[in-house]
C-alpha cells in the first residue's frame, strides 16, 4: 500500500462503519445542542439560562475526565462504547418527551427547566467516556502505520457532522417542529447503536487491570506533562481555542461593527467552518508525516494572524476571508494534533491521554466563549479580537523557542517504526 494513499484507512470496513456511526452521533448530538439551546430560551427568555446549559454540561465532563480515561483504559472498548451510546440515547428520548405538547401543557416552565438541565447534566457525564473512547477504539481498528490517514478521516468526520449537525438543526426547528427534531436525533442514536455491533470487540491492552484509580490517573498525568511533543500540540491549541476564538462574539461584529444583519452572520459562521473542513479533507492527500511540529506552529501563527485581520477589518468580504483561513488553520492544527497524540500515546493509555487532552481543548471551548465575552465588555469587540490574535502569536513564539522537542518533531521516523512492527 503506497505510504501516500489517501484513502488507506477507508479501506478498512471497520473503519468505515466506525466513520458512519460517529457522523450520526455526532450530527444527533449537534442537532440536540441547538434545539435545546432553542427551547429553553423560548421557555425562559432569558439569556443566562443559555449559559446554564453549557455550564451544566461543561462541569462533569471536566471533573470526570480523568477518572473516564482510566475507566475506558480498564474497559473492553466495543462493549463500553455501546453502553454510552445507549446512555445516550435514553437521554435523547427523555429531551424528546419534555418538549411533547402534552408535558409543555401540563408541567409548569420551572419543571422542565429543571429536567432539561438535569439531562444536559447526565449527558455532560456522558460526554467524559466518548472522546477516550473514540480515540482508544480508532487505534484498534487501524494498523499504526495509517495511524495519520485515520487521524484525519475521524477529525473531518467529526467536524461535518457538527457543522451539518447544527445547521440542520436551526432548519428542522422551523420545519417540523422541536419535539419531531428531538425524535429525530433520538432515531439517530438508535441508529449508531446498531451499528456499533459491526465492530468486533478487541482485545485489552492495558496490562495492569485492578491498579489503583490515584495511581492510574497519576501514571496519565504524568506522560503528558513529560511528553514534550504532545504538551506543546496541547498548549498550543488550548491558548488557541481559549484566546483567539472569535465565534462567540460573531454576533456583536454582524450587528454592531460590520452591521451585515443575519444573513452576515450566518456566511461568517459558515466561512470558519468550510475553511476547517476543507484542510480537513485536503490533508488526506499532503502528508503532514515531514516537518510535523514546524507545520503545527506555522498553522498555529496563521490563525492568529487572521484572527488580528479579522478584527482590524471593516470590510465584509475581507473579515469572511480572515476567518475562512482561520478556520483552515485550524483545522490542520486539529489533524496535526490528533496524529501526534495517536503516534506518541502507548495502546494501555489511551483513554487516560485523550481525558487529558479534552480537558486541555475541549473545556476551553466554554471558557474561551466566557473570555471572549469579558473581554469584548472591557476593552470592545476589536479590542478583544486583537487581544486573542496576539496572544496566540505569543504563545507560538514561546513554545516555538523553549519546546525544540516539539518545534523539530517529524513523524516520519514513527510512521517507519510502526510498518516494521
Amino acid at each position: 500500500m503506497p505510504k501516500t494513499d489517501p484513502y488507506a484507512a477507508l479501506r478498512i470496513k471497520e473503519f468505515n462503519i466506525f466513520l458512519v456511526l460517529r457522523l450520526f452521533l455526532v450530527f444527533g448530538w449537534s442537532m440536540q445542542f441547538i434545539v435545546i439551546e432553542w427551547q429553553v430560551y423560548s421557555l425562559t427568555k432569558d439569556p443566562l439560562s443559555l449559559g446554564i446549559i453549557g455550564l451544566m454540561e461543561i462541569i462533569p465532563a471536566f471533573m470526570m475526565a480523568l477518572f473516564a480515561g482510566h475507566i475506558v483504559d480498564q474497559k473492553e472498548k466495543r462493549n463500553l462504547f455501546a453502553i454510552c451510546i445507549a446512555t445516550f440515547s435514553l437521554i435523547s428520548l427523555g429531551l424528546f418527551l419534555l418538549t411533547s405538547d402534552r408535558i409543555v401543557g401540563d408541567w409548569s416552565t420551572r419543571n422542565i427547566l429543571y429536567c432539561i438541565y438535569a439531562l444536559v447534566f447526565f449527558g455532560g457525564f456522558l460526554r467524559s467516556f466518548f472522546g477516550p473512547i473514540i480515540f482508544s477504539l480508532v487505534a484498534l481498528i487501524v494498523p499504526k502505520k495509517i495511524y495519520p490517514n485515520a487521524a484525519t478521516w475521524s477529525t473531518s468526520t467529526w467536524k461535518t457532522a457538527a457543522v451539518l449537525g447544527a445547521l440542520f438543526g436551526g432548519f428542522a426547528i422551523s420545519w417540523i417542529g422541536v419535539a419531531a427534531t428531538l425524535c429525530v436525533v433520538f432515531f439517530l442514536v438508535v441508529i449508531s447503536f446498531c451499528l456499533v455491533f459491526f465492530i468486533k470487540k478487541k482485545p485489552i491492552l492495558n496490562t495492569k487491570i485492578g491498579e489503583p484509580v490515584k495511581e492510574s490517573l497519576k501514571v496519565g498525568v504524568r506522560f503528558v506533562f513529560q511528553n514534550k511533543a504532545i504538551l506543546g500540540a496541547l498548549t498550543l491549541d488550548m491558548i488557541a481555542v481559549l484566546f483567539g476564538g472569535t465565534v462567540a462574539i460573531l454576533s456583536v461584529f454582524a450587528q454592531d461593527v460590520l452591521h451585515v444583519g443575519s444573513e452576515g452572520f450566518g456566511i461568517m459562521n459558515a466561512s470558519i467552518s468550510l475553511g476547517s473542513i476543507l484542510t480537513m479533507f485536503a490533508t488526506t492527500y499532503i502528508p503532514i508525516s515531514r516537518n510535523t511540529g514546524k507545520k503545527m506552529l506555522i498553522a498555529v501563527f496563521i490563525f492568529g494572524v487572521s484572527i488580528i485581520g479579522f478584527g482590524l477589518s471593516n470590510i465584509f468580504w475581507v473579515s469572511v476571508l480572515m476567518l475562512f483561513i482561520s478556520g483552515a488553520a485550524d483545522g490542520i492544527s486539529m489533524v496535526i494534533r490528533q496524529t501526534i497524540l495517536q503516534l506518541k500515546t502507548p495502546d494501555d493509555m489511551r483513554g487516560r491521554v485523550s481525558s487529558v487532552n479534552s480537558m486541555f481543548v475541549g473545556s476551553s471551548n466554554e471558557l474561551g466563549a466566557f473570555e471572549s465575552g469579558l473581554a469584548a465588555k472591557l476593552i470592545g469587540p476589536v479590542g478583544a479580537v486583537i487581544f486573542g490574535g496576539s496572544m496566540t502569536l505569543l504563545t507560538v513564539f514561546v513554545i516555538g523557542v523553549k519546546n525544540p522537542v516539539l518545534r523539530e518533531l517529524d513523524l516520519r521516523e514513527d510512521i517507519e517504526a510502526s510498518e516494521v512492527e
